[in-house]
């Protein structure tokens, strides 16, 4: 079946062409929403909460674009609505300006599994705009808009994510250095 014969059956709200589609894009978009959570099980309630999303609203995607990025854009908003629901009120004030810290990554350095391990352990605001700013290519002024944050915060936020980051695979470096000796 064509993409757009299961967006019209889901559109219809036929339960096939629904299951169909989530099993052809639940995995992109867990990986997705794993980004932008705390942990797992919140990873796996906001899936559940942006396929609920997609199929309410499938009738509002107008093939301008792809469907697959419109479905990631729902997942990474779902996503955020829990951060900014369990986050309450924000601190909107700028947290200074940090000078940028680019962190340079050699393939021999770190494996993959590592380094989004550490992505995972930063802390929650840092997470987000790192993610949304590195990986997946936002603006500081649109992350701004998306988690409620001045823009030199988000610049802020990225840095010192950065910092951390470095640090961390400085010490992984240091200690794997020290074993092989």
């Amino acid at each position: 079946m064509s993409l757009d014969e299961l967006i019209k059956k889901c559109i219809n709200q036929d339960a096939e062409a629904q299951s169909q589609l989530y099993k052809q894009y639940a995995s992109k978009l867990f990986s997705l929403c794993l980004k932008y959570s705390k942990n797992y099980a919140e990873a796996e309630d906001n899936l559940h909460d942006a396929f609920i999303t997609v199929f309410s609203k499938i009738k509002q995607y107008n093939n301008k674009g792809s469907f697959e990025g419109w479905l990631k854009r729902i997942a990474i908003n779902t996503s955020l609505q829990r951060y900014r629901e369990d986050v309450g009120v924000y601190d909107i004030i700028n947290e200074g300006n940090i000078e940028d810290v680019s962190v340079a990554i050699n393939d021999d350095d770190v494996s993959l599994d590592f380094l989004l391990k550490i992505i995972q352990e930063l802390p929650d605001r840092y997470r987000l705009v790192f993610n949304l700013y590195v990986l997946d290519g936002y603006s500081h002024v649109e992350i701004s808009e998306l988690i409620n944050i001045s823009t030199g915060t988000s610049k802020s936020n990225l840095a010192r994510a950065r910092m951390i980051l470095k640090d961390k695979i400085e010490c992984y470096n240091a200690t794997l250095n020290s074993h092989s000796i």
